[in-house]
């Protein structure tokens, strides 16, 4: 669960920071700083999503090789929003290394190194990278908030943790 808070947080950042830095104007101070950190931070959610997932298929080999589960309505619910959630955290980060390495070459970093290019330099793919990650990345939030409702007794504990925490 560690892996989980820890991906949520770093997701929390991505999206406020992606919020308002695509409408900052190009001369804007702080622009490419906080271009810079988002990058960095949505190359650190793809490490941990494989680690989650290296994690995931090692505890799913032990538990479903010991007993099949069983296939309810509610199992297939669970298993399609986990699956759209994984989905869109692999698609999210791709798609901005779409559109940052489809602008231009060797411009994504993790804490200052030079991350290599999973796509290659082409300005005619520049519009499809940013709206492709400006659509998945709101799609994602929607199966985000879809995933809160459905834990609804784990947020509400969270919660008045939070506020019993806040309020002293």
């Amino acid at each position: 669960m560690a892996i989980h808070w820890s991906a949520s947080w770093c997701y929390f950042v991505l999206f406020v920071t992606g919020f308002f830095m695509a409408d900052w104007p190009r001369e804007f101070p702080l622009r490419p700083l906080t271009y810079d950190f988002h990058k960095s931070m949505g190359v650190l959610v793809t490490g941990l999503l494989l680690w989650r997932i290296a994690i995931l298929l090692k505890v799913c080999w032990k538990k479903y090789t010991r007993r099949t589960p069983k296939l309810t309505p509610e199992w297939w619910r669970k298993a399609a929003l986990h699956g759209s959630l994984y989905l869109f955290m692999l698609a999210v980060p791709l798609s901005g290394f779409l559109l940052s390495n489809s602008y231009q070459s060797n411009n994504v970093r993790f804490l200052g190194v030079a991350v290599p290019d999973i796509f290659p330099q082409n300005s005619d793919l520049v519009d499809l990278g940013r709206n492709l990650h400006f659509w998945s990345a709101y799609v994602f939030l929607a199966f985000i908030i879809l995933h809160v409702f459905q834990q609804q007794k784990v947020a509400k504990s969270i919660w008045r943790k939070w506020m019993k925490a806040f309020n002293r």
